[in-house]
């Protein structure tokens, strides 16, 4: 089966350092550290920082993220 995901808009935020974005908890090595549903992930400068539907944050890489979303109005 094949499915399509529901539109929904999201709130995103690229970063590329400390400071950036509340939701990097931690900082090593040009690195952050984020906390996501599915446990801790890394960020690397120039990643999406994505709010999902229920407040959560989770990294999307910029060639994923501009495959997947587009500017809302």
């Amino acid at each position: 089966m094949k499915f399509r995901k529901k539109p929904v808009t999201v709130e995103a935020v690229q970063w590329f350092r400390y400071g950036d974005h509340p939701a990097v908890a931690r900082y090593f090595d040009n690195k952050g550290y984020i906390n996501t549903l599915e446990g801790g992930h890394e960020v690397a400068p120039g990643d999406w920082i994505i709010t999902g539907v229920k407040g959560e944050h989770y990294p999307c890489k910029p060639d994923i993220f501009a495959m997947t979303y587009e500017p809302a109005e």
